[in-house]
């Protein structure tokens, strides 16, 4: 049984902020469809997420289940279910991937046989069943809420909570929806919580509760709802409520409630007590839910046959999670054709733009022939050349390397930008199931570190071919990933603070739009700026650490008369770079931490 207690919601705990619930009470047992309706902004999804434990604000009030006080104790992952509104699965998946995916993720212990039946049992239920090899991006909405409950029923949730999965339907997909819902409670071991603004399926519902501007002005059997609000149909009932104050309609409730239940035959005429254990049903129920113990008083033809209450399905451990995360992940690429061409093109494209400017090798620096025999004009016109070259080649070769930093950063930008942004409402509602955050970063520091080494390999080794660029190209190919998994890891931080991948994606750009400037590799900084931002731009770590493996070469020398930024020792730059690296997967690890289920 579940039962709420005065529950209050408010935005803080500042006494005077916004109350967005006051004092919500009732009871709601296991076997029981139950509707949460109101108008538009009433309260009814925060309810919701105040039973899930995913409310934002300050919460007063208790919720008890099964007479656990959850403050206390809080579901267990398998113990409850959420429907949202919103898709929860992969667009690029198909139908029968998505629940498997979603058993892989949620329990544990499963053979693939025992999975496959699961899958197959559970599509079967929804209805969808034909439907198995469709790609999810090409389903209805009706179809795409069968599918999110055939997902949440993989652990064999006791509660199930609903919000607004009608919305938006047609008629039809609306009526099967309510129709599906109204199935899953009756097998007597689940209760359904289903929000929605809808009066059409009233009499679907074995109970009713009404919110009003945050507050509770009924809760009963449907039936009744028209006789306590004096009207002569239910659909005329929100027109009704706006004739009083919610505080009128919410005392009214607190007063004559109680005497209007019994006056209309009691709230649950048809609650059994089990002999064994003493605990309540209903009489749709032939066992009890709680000892497994037989029903008395109850007629024969008015019972179904129904299985014992599930146990409590433990989830996967956190190998297991990063390892279906990780093949997911890569399924997912792979059919994304849109998101790998573009890969291709840049881990092809970028590295032409740079070998454009070193084609044919980078030049050889005539040395001065310090001639005894010429007269000091001729020395200083030699002098003059010898500079004008050096000039030149030095600043090629800084700018070469500049550009592979900096195209290496655009990519690490584009490869976590919208990450976790992107489908952070289906990671929420798979953290809400007991998925792992650190299965869940894992699984991005899997996928996204070998697609920055495959960026900067090809990067490092095409144009140490292309250019015949000096130095040593394992330690140029260190310094290289660095600077991409060094942005990789930030924007990757970004992504999960920020509300959308579209803003997570321009704070990006934004971000790699200053690593070359504030870099000094083209204009020196003054000191006091330079020693400020430095330690926070990648590009000149990066920048610097490869120049130094130029250091046996003569372009080293000539690199350094033409820049005016000094450079850092490798050690150094290596150690920086590792520290962008490492407080970006921390920041990863905190924006996940946070809530965001809208």
């Amino acid at each position: 049984m579940l039962s709420l207690n005065h529950l209050t919601l408010r935005l803080s705990s500042n006494e005077e902020s916004p109350c967005l619930l006051s004092e919500i009470s009732g009871e709601f047992h296991r076997g029981d469809f139950v509707a949460i309706i109101g108008p538009s902004g009433c309260g009814k999804s925060s309810l919701l997420k105040m039973i899930a434990g995913i409310a934002p604000g300050e919460e007063e009030g208790a919720i008890l289940w099964d007479g656990r006080d959850l403050s206390e104790e809080d579901f267990k992952p398998s113990e409850i279910g959420y429907v949202p509104q919103f898709s929860i699965a992969y667009e690029e998946l198909t139908v029968e991937e998505s629940v498997d995916y979603s058993a892989r993720l949620r329990v544990s212990g499963q053979s693939s046989l025992e999975r496959e039946e699961m899958v197959s049992r559970l599509l079967g239920e929804v209805g969808m069943s034909e439907l198995r090899e469709r790609p999810v991006k090409v389903l209805s909405g009706g179809q795409k809420r069968r599918l999110a409950l055939a997902m949440e029923l993989t652990s064999s949730p006791p509660i199930l909570l609903c919000d607004e999965v009608t919305s938006g339907l047609d008629p039809q997909a609306e009526d099967e929806i309510v129709g599906l819902l109204r199935r899953v409670a009756r097998d007597g071991t689940r209760l359904v919580l289903s929000v929605t603004h809808s009066l059409k399926h009233l009499q679907s519902y074995d109970s009713v509760l009404v919110l009003f501007k945050g507050v509770l002005v009924y809760e009963g059997k449907p039936e009744h709802l028209a006789h306590y609000f004096r009207v002569e149909d239910p659909n005329l009932i929100y027109a009704q409520l706006e004739s009083r104050d919610a505080e009128e309609w919410q005392n009214s409730w607190k007063k004559h409630g109680t005497s209007f239940k019994e006056s209309v035959g009691g709230d649950r005429p048809d609650m059994l007590s089990c002999p064994e254990c003493g605990a309540f049903s209903s009489k749709r129920i032939r066992y009890c839910t709680h000892c497994g113990g037989r029903l008395v008083a109850v007629k024969e033809s008015e019972v179904e046959e129904i299985a014992p209450a599930p146990d409590i399905v433990a989830p996967p451990g956190m190998l297991s999670q990063l390892f279906t995360l990780v093949g997911r992940r890569y399924l997912i690429f792979f059919r994304s054709h849109a998101q790998l061409w573009l890969q291709i093109g840049l881990v092809f494209g970028f590295p032409c733009l740079v070998a454009i400017f070193g084609w044919n090798g980078l030049p050889q620096i005539r040395n001065l022939s310090m001639g005894l025999d010429l007269n000091v004009i001729q020395q200083q016109k030699e002098a003059l050349d010898f500079l004008r070259q050096a000039s030149s080649v030095g600043s090629l070769v800084s700018g070469i390397i500049m550009f592979e930093v900096v195209l290496l950063s655009l990519m690490g930008a584009n490869n976590s930008g919208r990450e976790i942004a992107s489908e952070r409402p289906i990671f929420e509602k798979e953290k809400l199931s007991g998925l792992s955050i650190t299965a869940y970063v894992g699984s991005k520091i899997v996928f996204l570190g070998a697609l920055a080494a495959v960026q900067s390999l090809w990067m490092g080794y095409f144009i140490h071919l292309t250019c015949a660029f000096p130095g040593d190209l394992a330690e140029q190919f260190l310094f290289l990933f660095l600077v991409n998994a060094a942005m990789t890891s930030i924007c990757l931080a970004i992504s999960s603070f920020l509300h959308t991948a579209e803003q997570a994606s321009l704070a990006s750009i934004y971000l790699v739009g200053f690593q070359l400037p504030l870099s000094g590799a083209v204009l020196a900084l003054p000191t006091w700026l330079g020693a400020m931002v430095r330690p926070f731009i990648a590009a000149y770590w990066s920048w610097s650490g490869m120049l130094q493996t130029l250091r046996g070469e003569r372009y080293y020398d000539i690199v350094n008369m033409v820049i005016q930024t000094g450079l850092s020792a490798s050690n150094i730059c290596l150690c920086v770079l590792g520290i962008h690296v490492a407080v970006g997967l921390v920041m990863t690890f905190q924006g996940c931490g946070r809530t965001r289920l809208e």
